[in-house]
């Protein structure tokens, strides 16, 4: 059994390795996993640089989601051997077996994609909770995101078309238009300068009161300028590393707000209730397909540093994934 391991914080190729471990013998009411999908998510790679907001214990284990098959299990258990189950949120998921408490495991929807099963917990509970928990859109509104084209942003598209909510997704690459307009985006523009005048000539003139940023810095910025007056803007990544910021004309003159998101908060304020309803609409979706991401690449856990090197890199066709046992 293996398990991918950093033991201080720093550039993922230099802290990172693939280490031999033992589970140890089951507790009762526990389940031994043989973890088979788990998607590098950038919280991930920001975890093991050391510059996430909450970060792990060191020696750590990477990953907080995916899917995998039970081997056994100790005691009376709601799974048996065979099962295929989402692994528990936040449990250190790239390695090729896990432990986790039987009673927290819920069933993968039989003959689903377990790539796409895999990717479940975090990024399709943030699009819709980002949609749904900010402004409270009423059909033919506007939402504006950043990062369209990643993960969560094609899940917010696609989330919104369901209902009626218009979308006007900024990337950085002017080539990406066809394919998110594929996907259901009403407008696709280019970041960078002038940005408020496209967003008004693009949305006709009409009110955008929610702005989703995922880049933070000059990309914030942007968003305060080009979202509608006492509109907001909600922060819920930094891929650029820097802080959001707004203007004071913003801010002060047009009463514009920043909020931030982080899913776990929500999680642990939720009710159990809310959080089943939630991640059941979401498991439902992806199984019928209504909501996909595109995977970019697959790699073995033994090659997990090429993988984290292949999910930092731009222009990448999708998410990276490890597999570390054979689905």
């Amino acid at each position: 059994m293996k398990a991918v391991r950093f033991s201080k914080f720093g550039a993922p190729a230099d802290v990172m390795q693939v280490v031999e471990e033992d589970p140890g013998p089951l507790a009762p009411g526990e389940a031994l996993l043989e973890v088979l999908a788990t998607p590098i998510n950038p919280s991930d790679v920001m975890t093991i640089g050391g510059f996430y907001g909450v970060l792990p214990k060191l020696p750590a284990v990477p990953g907080n989601e995916g899917v995998g098959r039970v081997v056994r299990v100790e005691g009376e258990a709601p799974v048996k051997p065979g099962d295929i189950v989402f692994l528990p949120m936040g449990s250190g998921t790239w390695r090729t077996h896990m432990k986790a408490k039987a009673q927290r495991l819920l069933q993968v929807p039989p003959g689903a994609d377990l790539l796409q099963m895999s990717m479940l917990s975090i990024n399709p509970p943030t699009a819709e909770l980002l949609l749904r928990e900010f402004g409270k859109l009423q059909p033919g509104e506007w939402v504006m995101q950043n990062a369209a084209n990643s993960a969560v942003g094609r899940y917010l598209i696609t989330l919104a078309k369901l209902e009626g909510i218009k979308t006007l997704n900024i990337v950085r690459r002017a080539d990406l238009t066809a394919e998110l307009k594929a996907l259901g985006a009403d407008a696709v523009l280019e970041d960078g300068d002038g940005l408020t005048e496209r967003v008004r000539e693009a949305t006709g003139g009409a009110p955008v009161r929610l702005a989703i940023d995922a880049v933070g810095g000059s990309a914030a910025l942007r968003l305060g300028e080009a979202v509608s007056d006492s509109g907001t803007v909600v922060h819920y990544g930094c891929m650029s590393g820097k802080a959001p910021s707004l203007s004071p004309t913003a801010l002060i003159f047009r009463n514009v707000t920043l909020r931030g998101f982080w899913l776990v908060q929500w999680l642990n304020a939720a009710s159990r209730e809310a959080q089943a309803a939630l991640m059941g609409r979401m498991a439902k979706l992806l199984a019928d397909g209504t909501l996909h991401a595109p995977v970019d690449a697959t790699f073995p856990l033994e090659k997990s540093q090429e993988a984290v090197a292949r999910a930092m890199e731009g222009g990448r066709q999708g998410k990276v994934l490890l597999t570390p046992v054979k689905i």
